[in-house]
């Protein structure tokens, strides 16, 4: 009797992946986005993720009443994603104010990971920009200077592309493809942001329902209705992708597990609802970038679009007249 019945509650079919291993894999996918973006601007680059990242684990950890810091690896996830929307070399205190939101009120208050409605990160940037938005949206943002570790990066600065179309035509597709362009940490470098994309759809995190209704729908809306002021129709569709946040949005913040439909078609209604109501923002709304608020409204009608799109279970009868 070397084999015994083991009896136990579900679920029986289990996965080697856990919470920690699948954060790992986001932090390892975000790390090219994060690289590139010390290289283009410098050492308060760092400073600022860093800043973020251990405020995040520490407010969770405070809220926890644990001893370990990163634990899950959820907290060290989140803050290392509010530091990518953060402008290059912001002050300490909205650092720590915005990382503290996005665990607080993004995550915590409804229950802690799994039942968050919103995206944690987002909700701390929307606090943020809510708050204090002419430090995360004014008009003058710095200028890369690629490989200038210890540059004074807040000494030239320039407008960012989504600020006015003059400012935009003195980018390149190909600078912008690179991240040779002032933004936030993590929106400049698609380049980057493609190579943790191709991990984690590697790894079977996210699939490309999400990331192509978002990123195809903003193409389409840009090559339709953006003006062709970027040389014709094409080259803005692609303006409108590469420019802003529309990159990390669709690969690491609507693609979020927790607050993103379930079902396959659910996923590709949720990635053209963020892309529509995105280039709404941006081509008729008072904001030049909507990414943010895209996705977080789409985070809001998720439950709708499960219940509408869960498949007919098999060998299920229909109901009658």
């Amino acid at each position: 009797m070397d084999k015994k019945l083991v009896v136990s509650s579900s679920p029986h079919i289990r996965t080697i992946e856990s919470v920690q291993s699948v954060m790992t894999d986001v932090l390892i996918a975000l790390f090219p986005a994060a690289l590139m973006a010390v290289l283009l601007f410098g050492y308060k680059a760092l400073l600022t993720m860093v800043i973020s990242v251990v405020t995040a684990m520490a407010v969770e950890a405070l809220w926890l009443r644990k001893r370990d810091l990163f634990s899950d690896g959820s907290a060290a996830v989140t803050g290392l994603l509010f530091a990518m929307v953060l402008p290059p070399a912001p002050p300490w205190w909205l650092v720590v104010i915005g990382a503290a939101s996005s665990i607080i009120i993004g995550k915590q208050v409804f229950g802690g990971i799994g039942y968050n409605i919103f995206n944690p990160a987002l909700v701390g940037r929307a606090v943020v920009v809510m708050s204090w938005g002419a430090r995360m949206a004014g008009p003058i943002w710095p200028q890369p200077q690629p490989f200038a570790f210890t540059a004074d990066i807040s000494a030239v600065t320039m407008a960012t592309p989504l600020a006015a179309q003059q400012e935009a035509l003195s980018y390149s597709l190909a600078s912008m493809f690179i991240g040779v362009m002032p933004g936030c940490l993590g929106e400049t470098s698609t380049l980057a942001l493609l190579l943790g994309g191709a991990w984690l759809y590697y790894k079977g995190h996210i699939d490309w329902r999400i990331p192509g209704g978002f990123i195809g729908t903003v193409f389409i809306f840009g090559l339709l209705f953006g003006g062709a002021f970027y040389g014709g129709p094409f080259e803005t569709g692609l303006f409108h992708v590469l420019a802003g946040g529309v990159m990390i949005g669709a690969i690491f913040m609507a693609t979020d597990m927790v607050t993103t439909p379930v079902t396959a078609n659910g996923r590709l209604i949720f990635g053209i609802g963020c892309g529509l109501i995105t280039m709404l923002i941006r081509l008729w709304g008072s904001m030049p970038e909507g990414v943010t608020f895209a996705i977080l409204i789409m985070n809001g009608v998720t439950p709708i679009i499960d219940n509408f799109t869960i498949p007919r279970q098999f060998g299920g009868v229909k109901k009658s007249a």
